[in-house]
């Protein structure tokens, strides 16, 4: 009997392991139950085993796909080639070389600061050569070409390369550091300018190629996409330029600066300027100035030889999760209105700080980068429509911008500060009080009798170069240090600029 019951339960384990086993592969994906069946079949097909598998062709359509776009790059190469040009740039700069008298063995084995001992003490000048590389597009058939500042900043002669191998020397028409743009002129007429597209219609996923002379390689074409946009690196003009770049993995290395970044329509969508990379070689992150962005500069640079900017008189910062929550906003982007200055475009024009700008001319505005590279990019004189939203209810205001000079920028850095009326140094400031080769600081065009800075012995025409060892720029940057000094209980330290003479001031 025990037997018997063995037996069924061997009989009865084997058919519920069996149904497990059944249920576990009903319940595999497709692919895998497939694996397992094919397992089963091995040993009828082990004669087969090393029979290679055939290749699996591409379809008509795929091959069709691949063959378009590897002809639309094609033709964007050969459109492009007569309006791209190599650029190079010599440069002669006069060193301090050997001290006169000394053979140059002996020099080396001088402790430093003993060459002066010997030979009269003085230096041989030296001439040193340097050249750079880069590249250009042609904007103008009457031989007008657009390429990056540092290309050709501080060079003595510049030669531009046309595709047919013609070497032809240029002029610097005029630069513009704030974007990293500069036009050359050559003597030479129908030349085949580029189309020019819309950096702002570009959209990232859109294919672009980049052209240049990377290395010296003219004519180089790399593809990629646009990896993003409206990128703000705080690389032009150190960090106090306009910057809206195009992103791309299109590769761009030394020499492609300056050169275009086009679409598949053969239009140019940006002027390809910088990489992100630790190597200094492409690291699949490179930036291209957008067209929307160069083509009122250089226009302006042709036609008046410099830039002229708009400007509207007010602070303007990024809507943020931080800025909605602090100031209640019922937006979630545009430029915030942080400050308005008195008797200025925006001012006249009735904008308040908090008002939130979404839209000008009809261009959604999602930043205040955005707001500020617009204005700039505008003439003198220029009037802009803003739809505003203030304090939930939405609004249309016209501004009519005056220009952006250094005197009109001077005057969100004034303000009174101890009782001393401040404006940041710039040349027009510096020149009124007879100043040469100021670069920074504030100067003092008034003191109020009785004050801190007048006990202080602070007088008319000073120049604050820094206050508590920190250097100051403006009237509010002063007042933060004044604050953290009362704070602390602390003697403020003034470094004062007085004529010819620089002294120490102690304000309580």
């Amino acid at each position: 009997m025990s037997r018997l019951w063995k037996k069924l339960s061997i009989l009865f384990t084997a058919m519920i392991v069996g149904s497990l086993l059944t249920a576990v592969v009903m319940s595999l994906p497709e692919r895998m139950q497939g694996d397992i069946s094919a397992q089963d079949q091995m040993p009828q097909r082990r004669s087969g085993l090393h029979a290679a598998a055939p290749p699996v062709a591409n379809s008509p359509q795929n091959l069709a796909t691949a063959q378009d776009l590897s002809s639309s790059f094609r033709n964007v190469a050969e459109m492009l080639r007569p309006s791209v040009v190599s650029i190079s740039t010599k440069q002669t700069e006069i060193i301090n070389g050997g001290y006169e008298g000394l053979p140059p063995g002996f020099q080396r084995q001088l402790p430093p600061g003993f060459e002066e001992f010997f030979g009269g003490g003085r230096l041989r000048p030296q001439k040193r050569e340097s050249e750079g590389m880069g590249s250009g597009v042609i904007v103008r058939r009457d031989g007008y070409i657009l390429t990056n500042n540092h290309v050709v900043e501080g060079a003595d002669t510049v030669t531009v390369e046309l595709s047919d191998d013609t070497m032809i020397q240029a002029k610097v028409i005029g630069a513009d550091p704030q974007t990293d743009l500069a036009v050359l002129k050559i003597d030479r007429d129908g030349l085949r300018p580029v189309s020019f597209g819309s950096s702002d219609e570009i959209r990232v996923g859109d294919w672009v190629l980049a052209i240049g002379s990377p290395f010296g390689l003219d004519q180089t074409v790399t593809a990629g996409i646009i990896s993003g946009k409206n990128r703000v690196q705080g690389i032009v003009d150190d960090g106090n330029g306009f910057e809206d770049f195009l992103q791309t993995d299109a590769a761009i290395n030394p020499g492609n600066s300056g050169g275009p970044l086009v679409n598949l329509r053969g239009e140019l969508v940006g002027i390809n300027t910088a990489i992100l990379s630790r190597s200094g070689t492409s690291a699949g992150i490179g930036f291209a100035i957008p067209v929307s962005l160069a083509r009122p500069v250089f226009e302006s640079i042709i036609e008046t030889g410099q830039v002229h900017r708009g400007f509207l008189g007010a602070q303007v910062v990024d809507v943020t999760p931080a800025t909605i929550q602090k100031f209640d906003l019922s937006v979630r982007s545009g430029a915030l209105i942080g400050a308005v200055l008195e008797n200025q475009p925006a001012a006249k024009a009735g904008l308040q700080p908090g008002d939130v700008v979404t839209k000008v001319d009809d261009r959604p505005i999602k930043s205040g980068t955005q707001l500020r590279n617009y204005i700039a990019s505008r003439a003198p004189g220029s009037i802009v429509v803003m739809d505003v939203t203030r304090n939930g209810a939405s609004l249309q205001v016209s501004v009519n911008l005056q220009e952006r000079t250094n005197a009109a920028m001077a005057m969100f850095g004034s303000g009174s500060v101890l009782g001393a009326t401040l404006v940041p140094v710039t040349p027009e400031s510096a020149r009124d009080y007879g100043y040469d080769q100021l670069e920074s600081g504030l100067i003092v065009t008034g003191i109020e009798d009785g004050s801190v800075a007048d006990r202080g012995e602070l007088q008319v025409g000073d120049v604050i170069e820094s206050a508590a060892g920190i250097e100051v720029s403006s009237a509010d940057r002063l007042s933060l240090i004044v604050a953290e000094a009362a704070k602390q209980g602390q003697p403020l330290r003034l470094v004062v600029r007085r004529g010819n003479s620089r002294m120490l001031l102690v304000v309580r």
